[in-house]
């Protein structure tokens, strides 16, 4: 079973992912982007360096997914995977930042992908005033950097994303506690397998 753990930055998903790894200890924690080596690359270009074209982002994220879904994912769907963010994702960011038009980033997304894509996918869904207190408490990234409101955007279409290419989504309050949500998404893995 692949699983992922979707999420704007602050919203939980790395704490989580470190509570579910406690619970299956032989699941294969990754993330995108940044699942490899070269991912590890990309994740640090885009992150940490103001691209001036959008679509030059959006196409480093493809090979990313590419990469992360060819040496990860589908050597390991014999597996439970969990990752830190997915083509979800992906495609989030690209209907938002709207150069590129909706059928295309579907399209290219299922070529990077082959398309395997979650079995389920976990949101983790804040308000906006909760976004703020979070982002208020650290240091922000080169996405982070954007806003609040860029970011409640970018948790809409994480919604619109999931339902584009049909992945069943579950959507967590993330202002709960961190042991309501665990055991909420472990509720949900178990009820599938």
């Amino acid at each position: 079973m692949y699983i992922a753990i979707e999420g704007v930055d602050t919203a939980g998903k790395s704490t989580q992912i470190t509570q579910l790894q406690k619970s299956f200890e032989n699941a294969v924690i990754t993330k995108e982007p940044g699942g490899t080596p070269a991912g590890s690359m990309i994740r640090d270009i885009v992150l940490n360096t103001v691209l001036e074209s959008q679509k030059a982002e959006f196409l480093l994220f493809l090979a990313d997914r590419a990469e992360h879904i060819e040496s990860v994912v589908r050597p390991n769907l014999d597996r439970l995977i969990i990752s830190d963010r997915s083509v979800v994702s992906g495609i989030a960011y690209a209907l938002v930042r709207g150069e590129i038009s909706e059928t295309a980033i579907i399209h290219m997304n299922r070529f990077a992908t082959g398309g395997v894509y979650p079995d389920k996918v976990f949101l983790l869904q804040l308000s906006e005033k909760e976004l703020r207190f979070r982002l208020s408490q650290k240091e922000l990234d080169g996405i982070e950097i954007r806003g609040v409101e860029y970011l409640l955007d970018i948790q809409d279409a994480l919604v619109k994303a999931a339902k584009l290419i049909g992945i069943e989504l579950v959507i967590i309050d993330a202002s709960r506690s961190i042991d309501a949500i665990t055991k909420e998404i472990l509720n949900n893995i178990k009820e599938a397998k």
